[in-house]
């Protein structure tokens, strides 16, 4: 059984860069033809994507907020990790990763606060 667990702080303070992070177990990062996404859902919002990595390690972002989206990953410990730079409270949101073909497998969701 494919699990994803997100983790990160909880509160991050204006202008300062935001990591998270998706721990995969039950299966590989490396699985050919799997995505991993990370999707938001800012307060009284809808679902937004923030970006994606693919399982040759190639990334994808959303246009916004693109310019201070990262996306890496770490095979030998199988999980994923976003970073967010210059954040702003409009940047609160439960943050989920998803994957599988597409977002068949999802984690529970981290709540981040950014607020001073």
């Amino acid at each position: 059984q494919v699990q994803l667990q997100e983790s990160g702080p909880g509160l991050v303070k204006p202008w300062q860069t935001l990591s998270l992070t998706c721990t995969v177990s039950g299966d590989s990062i490396t699985t050919n033809y799997y995505f991993w996404n990370w999707i938001r859902q800012s307060p009284g919002k809808g679902l937004e994507w923030v970006g994606s990595m693919d399982y040759s390690g190639s990334s994808y972002y959303s246009p916004s907020p693109k310019m201070r989206t990262s996306i890496s990953r770490d095979t030998s410990k199988n999980h994923i990790t976003l970073q967010l730079s210059a954040v702003t409270p409009e940047d609160t949101a439960v943050y989920y990763c998803c994957g599988g073909l597409g977002c068949n497998y999802w984690g529970q969701g981290t709540q981040v606060t950014v607020s001073s």
